[in-house]
Order: C-alpha cells, then sequence, then structure tokens
C-alpha cells in the first residue's frame, strides 16, 4: 500500500467525483439493474493507485453518490461490491499495460462475482425476492451479456487513450 502525497489526493478526490457523475447523474438505473460508465475513472484509479486505493476510491464514490444522489435505499452490499470492483480493477491494472485481454479477462471476473453473484443476492435480501427468481437473472444475464463486450472495448479505449503512465510518474516519491 503506497503512501499518497497531495498530488495523489486531488487525483484520487476527482477521480471520485467523475465516478459519481457517471454513476449518478450520466447512469440508468431501475430496481433491478444499473447501467453506468463509472468503470472508466476506475480503471485510471487502478493503473494509478493499484488495487486498495482503488477499492477505497469506488467505497467512497458509492457512500457520496448514493448520499447526495442515491435513487434507491443505501444497502452496505453495495458499497462491498464497489470495493471488491476497484479491488479487481487495481489488480488487473496497476503497472500493468491495458491489453484487451486483461480488460476482456477483468469485466468477466467483474461481471461474475459482483453482477451475476453479489447484486443478485443483494437485491433479493433488500426487495425479498427469492435469489433464483427468473426475471431477476433474466435482466442479469441480459445486462451481462451486451455490457461485456461494451465495457472491454471502453476499458481498452481509455486506457491506452489517456497517457497513464505519463501521469503515473507524478506520483512516485
Amino acid at each position: 500500500m503506497n503512501k499518497l502525497n497531495v498530488h495523489a489526493l486531488t487525483t484520487i478526490s476527482l477521480l471520485i467525483a467523475l465516478m459519481v457523475l457517471l454513476s449518478q447523474v450520466f447512469g440508468f438505473e431501475t430496481q433491478l439493474i444499473k447501467i453506468t460508465f463509472d468503470f472508466i475513472p476506475e480503471v485510471v484509479m487502478a493503473s494509478l493507485f493499484g488495487p486498495f486505493w482503488t477499492g477505497v476510491g469506488a467505497s467512497v464514490a458509492d457512500i457520496i453518490g448514493n448520499t447526495l444522489l442515491g435513487k434507491a435505499p443505501f444497502f452496505i452490499g453495495f458499497t462491498l461490491n464497489a470495493f471488491i470492483g476497484g479491488c479487481v480493477y487495481g489488480f488487473f491494472f496497476y503497472k500493468k499495460s491495458v491489453t484487451l485481454k486483461n480488460a476482456f479477462f477483468c469485466v468477466l471476473v467483474n461481471t461474475l462475482i459482483i453482477s451475476l453473484f453479489l447484486t443478485p443476492l443483494w437485491l433479493s435480501i433488500m426487495y425479498d425476492i427469492p435469489f433464483t427468481d427468473g426475471k431477476l437473472w433474466a435482466v442479469r444475464l441480459i445486462k451481462a451479456v451486451v455490457m461485456l463486450p461494451i465495457q472491454t472495448s471502453l476499458i481498452f479505449f481509455f486506457g491506452n487513450a489517456i497517457p497513464i503512465r505519463i501521469i503515473g510518474k507524478r506520483f512516485v516519491s
């Protein structure tokens, strides 16, 4: 776990603000599904600061976003999802090139753990829906199939378009 300087904290704060905007303002949300593009600044954070700080930043973004602009009741399970997702992004992208292969596997791991296991579990607890309910799973599976190539492509594009290595040199003590 790296120590953070003022420049790093400022950058993390900016990325958290972008995550909140992309999730709560420009995202699409219903009771059972949420589609956002907050993973783009999360990948940048993961590339620069690693798994732990990305997990913390994603959790802070979730809490701030839900507190200020939330459309659904707060549930700590989704904050846990944010932390785990941030850690997964950090594992795949910290000090590594953003390749199509690692973008795909990162999205696949996040989809399997969060979208297809933890989120349905939290939704079933929150809304008293059986975990095996067909409507819950139909929506989750369709989202997973549609978003897997979209997220993979966007992560690959932005991960290579943003000069992450150059930006990252500012944080080396």
